[in-house]
């Protein structure tokens, strides 16, 4: 009778383990978008965004208008990208590029952006966290575990989504000029690239994929206008731990930081698990201080 007792906790636990490391990995590719286009700015530009939670604020935002407002869900994943990458295009025209070269400029500038994005959404979708309904209310077996089919649709349009944007930097001649400039701008200014728009493209192709990040977490998680300070915490853990700028360390960084609090989450609070983000953090800083990925950007 105990050994059946003790096998059935056993195999509690392991479907519970099972099942959270699952959150894990979905919840590390949403949080890959996100760091990713946070690294992708600050690996060309130079620049800390500290308003990158708020555009991933606003890609969960525009999705849940999508559903509310024209009955779509799908149409706001597909819609949200685009209305905040030409938002990010415009931003970086108006208000990034007058303080470019002057790193203290460029975090008060985003700080302020960050504040104008939060009243907005404030005031338009209301101070109340809001909770969207599943758009794919089937679950999934496997392993004996019980898992939403929405949250495996997730962890598919990442992982494309990201395989996109290798492509995008590996195989177009643009993508090319954008690595270029990211290893040396001022030789890829020389040799003709238009780094201005290089710029442009950079800074909306990051704040995209912060929206597509979004757009993806809003039926997971809570809506509410200050949504993205979360976020972008653990975004800038994974980019710093990375290493700034290292596209490469940004993504395995994510797979390894989330599904760690997740299962810490099982024995201790969330808090403390994020406290525990932070000591690895600290303790791979003391030990390579550009990261386990860092590069120089010049």
């Amino acid at each position: 009778m105990v050994e059946t007792l003790l096998e059935m906790a056993l195999l509690e636990l392991a479907e519970k383990l099972l099942f959270t490391i699952a959150n894990g990995v979905v919840w590390a590719l949403i949080t890959a978008l996100v760091a990713l286009g946070l690294s992708f700015i600050f690996g060309l530009m130079g620049i800390v965004n500290v308003a990158h939670g708020e555009l991933y604020t606003l890609g969960a935002v525009l999705t849940w208008y999508s559903l509310t407002r024209l009955g779509s869900f799908w149409l706001g994943i597909a819609l949200a990208p685009l209305a905040v990458g030409a938002l990010g295009s415009v931003l970086e025209r108006f208000a990034i590029r007058p303080v470019e070269g002057r790193p203290a400029y460029t975090v008060i500038v985003t700080v302020g952006i960050a504040f104008v994005i939060q009243q907005a959404v404030l005031a338009t979708f209301g101070g109340w966290p809001q909770v969207m309904p599943d758009p794919m209310p089937i679950v999934v077996h496997f392993a004996g575990v019980r898992y939403p089919a929405y949250r495996i649709f997730v962890a598919a349009v990442s992982v494309l989504a990201l395989m996109g944007l290798w492509s995008f930097l590996h195989k177009t001649s643009l993508g090319l000029s954008i690595r270029a400039a990211m290893q040396d701008r001022d030789m890829a200014s020389a040799m003709g690239i238009p780094v201005s728009s290089i710029y442009v493209i950079t800074f909306s192709l990051g704040a995209a994929l912060a929206a597509l990040g979004g757009a993806l977490a809003a039926p997971i998680v809570q809506l509410h206008y200050l949504m993205g300070l979360d976020i972008l915490c653990l975004a800038f853990i994974v980019v710093i731990i990375g290493g700034l700028g290292s596209l490469k360390g940004t993504f395995v960084t994510s797979l390894i930081i989330c599904p760690l609090e997740n299962v810490l989450s099982l024995f201790i609070t969330p808090t403390e698990a994020r406290v525990v983000s932070f000591v690895v953090m600290a303790t791979v800083l003391l030990l390579r201080p550009r990261g386990l990925f860092g590069t120089i950007v010049r």
